[in-house]
């Protein structure tokens, strides 16, 4: 079952600025800059491997139905426990993040009870960031 192999996900995106993309992902995010280049950039994305390459950034618009909401399409972003999400969510908060949409709670009591954000990187990449109690219960239907 190759689905079920232990592994760390890649994502190489672009972005117009490397200094500035540094100062997000690096500081606000908090994330372990990798390797780079004068053209790109790795970061270590909550454990997942992120690229950022100079150039322009994908073309988002919101087209996803999530409950009430119409999310940015295409979108990337992370699963954390409730916990950690809470303290990222602060984080944001406290930066004075524009969000796309606030963090808040969906599927309230049904299965798959979730914590979402969506926020957009200084290049416009939309991010979303979800918590559940437990990370047991994300595929949960």
């Amino acid at each position: 079952m190759l689905c079920g192999m232990r592994s760390l996900f890649h994502l190489a995106f672009n972005v117009t600025n490397l200094d500035e993309a540094r100062r997000f992902y690096g500081g606000l995010l908090g994330c372990k800059e990798g390797r780079s280049t004068d053209t790109w950039v790795d970061f270590d994305f909550f454990t997942h491997q992120i690229s950022l390459h100079l150039g322009e950034p994908f073309k988002t618009s919101c087209t996803g139905h999530v409950g009430q909401y119409l999310v940015p399409m295409p979108h990337f972003g992370l699963v954390l426990q409730k916990q950690d999400w809470q303290a990222l969510a602060d984080r944001l908060q406290s930066s004075g993040m524009a969000f796309v949409i606030e963090p808040h709670r969906r599927f309230a009591g049904q299965p798959g009870e979730q914590w979402t954000m969506f926020f957009l990187d200084p290049f416009g990449n939309p991010i979303e960031v979800k918590g559940f109690a437990t990370l047991e219960t994300v595929y949960q239907s």
